[in-house]
């Protein structure tokens, strides 16, 4: 069976950090292209960022420079650290996990981030 499992929300002054962990099981994680993305209230769930097998990352604009996704395949983990956190970054963000050759792909339930002003 597949999980994805989110840690590391949490309430945060802005200016702040915090680091999202997502831990997979049930997959063979090091072929699936990882991302985080988010759902503020009111809004449409939204990519934050992404990194493929290779390594090679992408983000939305408004997280650029501020935040870094990494994953760790020993760990079957991927990290979303955010920085300079803002009070529209509040959301819940959500792990997922894709693997289109194979058609496949899974969702974490989300962890609250939450960005005082």
């Amino acid at each position: 069976q597949v999980q994805l499992v989110e840690s590391g929300g949490g309430l945060v002054q802005a200016g702040g950090s915090l680091r999202l962990s997502c831990k997979a099981s049930g997959i063979s994680f090091s072929v699936f292209t990882m991302g985080w993305y988010r759902e503020a209230p009111g809004k449409q769930r939204e990519l934050v960022a992404t990194i493929m097998s290779s390594g090679s990352t992408n983000y939305e604009d408004s997280v650029k420079g501020r935040f870094t996704i990494s994953r760790d395949n020993a760990k079957s983990t991927v990290y979303l650290q955010m920085e300079s956190l803002k009070p529209e970054d509040t959301a819940v963000y959500y792990c997922n996990a894709d693997q289109k050759l194979f058609a496949t792909n899974y969702w974490g339930t989300g962890t609250q981030v939450t960005v005082s002003s």
